[in-house]
């Protein structure tokens, strides 16, 4: 069995890749549920500065000397 992604627009199937191998086959199409939009007030609809929390990373590292990427590969290499 192969599985192929893609969209229905106005009747029309169109395939996100083309099948290999795939001359002539029957198909079966699933058409998945789209996600339902929230509409209440009480949610954010955009992302503040607030909510990454940046300020709170920096005050996590502030005692590292060296890079956040050398930290974190030194830590892995240790895991091995």
């Amino acid at each position: 069995m192969l599985a192929i992604m893609g969209t229905y627009e106005n009747g029309v199937i169109k395939l996100d890749e083309e099948p290999k191998g795939a001359s002539f086959s029957k198909v079966v199409v699933t058409f998945l549920e789209e996600k339902e939009e929230i509409h209440n007030e009480d949610v954010p609809t955009r992302l503040n500065w607030e909510d990454f929390h940046f300020e709170e990373s920096r005050k996590a590292l502030k005692h590292v000397k060296t890079s956040f990427s050398d930290t974190v590969i030194e830590e892995r290499r240790r895991e091995l």
